[in-house]
């Protein structure tokens, strides 16, 4: 069943207020919360994910009816290269390198503004280039 592409785009901007607050104070529990959303979106699907609910229940209603949907599947791959991102900055902050940290939660943060701003999804056009090589 396709998902309102609006969806995830939110999820992107949640996300990147998050990570670039992760980068401000450097808190390794505000990364844990994104790497744990990433983690639920990863396997559940983002429409699952807390920042999924948070649209379907209190965004999606105010909105019209979607004018584009999407598979399901690249938003799902492309919350799970979040997660490592999230894991690897995780490691960074908590047992250092610090830079490690800020490094890999940078990366995640500059992926998650490409698709909140301009609807590009690194991620999912890793998916889709993963796809086109394995078939």
């Amino acid at each position: 069943m396709d998902i309102d592409a609006r969806g995830p785009r939110f999820g992107a901007a949640v996300t990147t207020v998050v990570l670039a607050v992760v980068l401000i104070t450097s808190s390794w529990v505000l990364l844990a919360w994104q790497a744990l959303c990433f983690a639920v979106g990863a396997v559940a699907g983002v429409q699952r994910s807390p920042y999924g609910l948070l649209f379907r229940a209190a965004v999606r209603p105010r909105l019209g009816p979607p004018m584009e949907v999407e598979s399901p599947a690249p938003p799902r791959f492309a919350q799970g290269v979040g997660l490592v991102f999230a894991l690897v900055g995780l490691v960074g902050y908590g047992w250092g390198p610090e830079w490690l940290g800020m490094a890999a939660t940078g990366c995640a943060l500059a992926a998650a503004f490409l698709n909140a701003a301009f609807s590009y999804c690194l991620g999912c056009e890793m998916y889709l280039l993963l796809r086109r090589a394995t078939a």
